[in-house]
């Protein structure tokens, strides 16, 4: 059986297109998943435009942020049963045997592989997951919002794990993508006052930030930072995919504050980090996501205590992918999702 995917083929700009593949294979401790909806990421963008800095096993089928339903289960599989609804993980290939694995921090395990570059992802009709990596999710949470855990998480883990936010806190989120967004929501979540900031061309998006009581600003944050009592605020998180806005970040917190940097930026930082010394701010990067963060996550969608409702754009068909990958490149919407044919 083949069906339709959205395959990045080649390093080139512009490498993505329809193919048909093959249903895949699975291992003894794998599911097969039907896909029922699968989130275009900004990485998917870059794949497409060729302006990534990670590398990718060409050719590839795109697609990381994924639910759907267990439709075969591998021969030692124990704990699922088919038609259970599930969310992936993205951490596809790791190694069990690494210092960081056995601490549970298989996120940061050098030998990791995700879906959608180093293993086919979810932008076709069946996908290959290791079962330790499944999460189980209610019937009450639609899949068009549950494949949106992994962006949650990623979110999650900025500014919940790695940040250190107190109620009363007065927060800056740098950058209104999706990451961004989901940050200042997390944020406020977490009892602190946000200022969500971006560029002219972001109003549509910070308009959206504001379903999640965040302040919108567009351009200098400053006034904002100081209005308390003239320090700064008390932490910024870098979600901005420019290296520049770490120096703004540096600016905009205040003496003994803190800097949670889940943005990637290939550019040169190109100025001196003498402020982050003298002021004492503590940077802190955020990668990934790992198990305990993704079952808070799927608490939190299904309670209703998080709701991406406001930032899902559309929902295409996988064959109607330009779309829908074209609509965020351009930033007419800030999420688009993808359903399988």
């Amino acid at each position: 059986m083949k069906s339709a995917a959205v395959v990045n083929f080649a390093p080139e700009k512009g490498s993505v297109e329809i193919r048909n593949v093959d249903r895949p294979s699975i291992g003894p401790d794998d599911v097969l998943l039907e896909v029922a909806n699968v989130g275009v990421c900004g990485s998917d963008l870059h794949q497409w435009t060729a302006d990534h800095s990670w590398p990718v096993n060409y050719p590839v089928v795109l697609g990381h942020e994924f639910g759907g339903r267990i439709v075969e289960l591998g021969d030692d599989v124990e704990g699922w049963q088919e038609g259970d609804r599930v969310v992936s993980e993205t951490a596809a290939i790791v190694d069990q045997r690494n210092p960081m694995s056995r601490r549970g921090l298989y996120n940061l395990d050098p030998a990791r592989k995700g879906f959608g570059y180093g293993v086919n992802g979810a932008m076709t009709r069946f996908v290959r997951v290791p079962s330790r990596i499944l999460h189980a999710i209610p019937d009450s949470l639609p899949f068009e919002h549950a494949c949106l855990t992994e962006p949650c998480c990623v979110a999650y883990n900025a500014v919940v794990k790695n940040a250190r936010i107190e109620p009363g806190d007065r927060i800056v989120v740098l950058g209104p993508g999706t990451i961004g967004i989901l940050c200042a929501a997390m944020a406020t979540i977490c009892g602190a006052e946000v200022a969500l900031v971006g560029l002219e061309s972001d109003r549509r998006r910070l308009e959206i930030a504001q379903h999640y009581g965040c302040e919108g600003i567009v351009g200098d944050a400053k006034p904002w930072a100081l209005r308390r009592d003239g320090l700064g605020c008390d932490g910024v998180i870098d979600a901005a995919g420019v290296s520049f806005t770490l120096k703004i970040a540096i600016d905009l917190v205040r003496p003994a504050g803190w800097i949670s940097k889940v943005g990637w930026g290939p550019q040169p930082l190109g100025f001196n980090l003498d402020q982050l010394v003298q002021k004492n701010v503590t940077l802190q990067g955020s990668f990934s996501h790992n198990w305990p963060i993704w079952e808070r996550v799927v608490a939190l969608l299904s309670s209703g205590q998080l709701d991406v409702a406001p930032i899902i754009g559309g929902v295409w068909p996988i064959t109607e992918w330009r779309e829908a990958f074209e609509k965020m490149h351009r930033g007419d919407v800030v999420k688009s999702v993808l359903q399988p044919v």
